[in-house]
């Protein structure tokens, strides 16, 4: 792995596979972060040249071992990674697991052993007997609003799940949803998508940083965009802050200007 930007001396030349310290110190949160009641929320997806966030209706196909070991490093530092509930069934969806080479980073962060998994669903129909319910670390949130189906709210909670209404209609109020985890302590926010979710967090002005991997692959067909959902009045800017390559991939990272 090389880094292209911002320039040091692991630039160019430097081609080898980083440690997952190497790479927890390129992708750390912002210093001020943890000591806030405001929440940061980053994005990490996936896009073929051809921009298909998926193939055959999973990201996994788009990816390579150097994605999968960024993926593990932005869940390794993040207090909860917030999904959509159609991600969660399509892409199979586990409780995140504790991992040592994260463990002394987030004992010093004050962070629990693994990230929580917050699930954004305005219907509630989830699978509430599968491990990520049943078995997690951490409690596994889900975000719904006030018009949930009453019957699911409850089996939600008969099952231990930390139910939080973030909304007053049917839906999901971004902005709500990001307060309300940042209420219990979850501030290092991570969405993982799907492309639904990210559009309304792009929509409501939250995001403040994307990580994407751009894959050399194309794809063609009529795979989703990384992004859905309306479109914004005026496109939102962001700026280039790092920039890594592998094997032909770029791992790219921009932040809201």
């Amino acid at each position: 792995m090389r880094r292209l930007l911002p320039v040091t001396d692991q630039t160019l030349g430097t081609d080898r596979e980083w440690n997952l310290d190497e790479l927890a110190d390129a992708y750390a949160y912002p210093e001020e972060t943890g000591g806030s009641a405001t929440p940061w929320l980053r994005a990490n997806m996936v896009s073929s040249l051809d921009g298909a966030a998926q193939h055959d209706g999973r990201s996994q196909p788009l990816s390579c071992s150097a994605d999968m070991r960024i993926f593990g490093t932005l869940r390794g530092l993040a207090d909860a990674v917030v999904v959509g509930a159609e991600t969660v069934r399509q892409e199979g969806y586990r409780p995140a697991r504790a991992r040592d080479a994260f463990a002394a980073r987030r004992l010093a962060a004050g962070q629990g052993p693994a990230p929580a998994i917050a699930v954004v669903s305005a219907s509630l129909g989830l699978d509430f007997s599968l491990p990520l319910f049943t078995e997690p670390l951490v409690p596994t949130v889900v975000l719904t609003g006030a018009q949930a189906p009453a019957e699911r709210v409850r089996a939600a909670r008969a099952a231990g799940v930390d139910v939080v209404v973030a909304g007053d209609g049917p839906g999901v109020d971004p902005s709500r949803a990001l307060v309300a985890l940042a209420d219990r302590g979850l501030v290092r926010l991570l969405t993982e998508g799907g492309p639904r979710l990210l559009g309304q967090f792009v929509a409501s002005g939250t995001l403040d940083e994307f990580c994407l991997t751009l894959s050399p692959t194309m794809t063609a067909g009529d795979a989703q965009r990384i992004a859905g959902g309306p479109a914004v009045a005026v496109p939102e800017q962001f700026a280039l802050v790092g920039l890594l390559e592998e094997a032909g991939f770029l791992f790219t990272r921009y932040r809201r200007i």
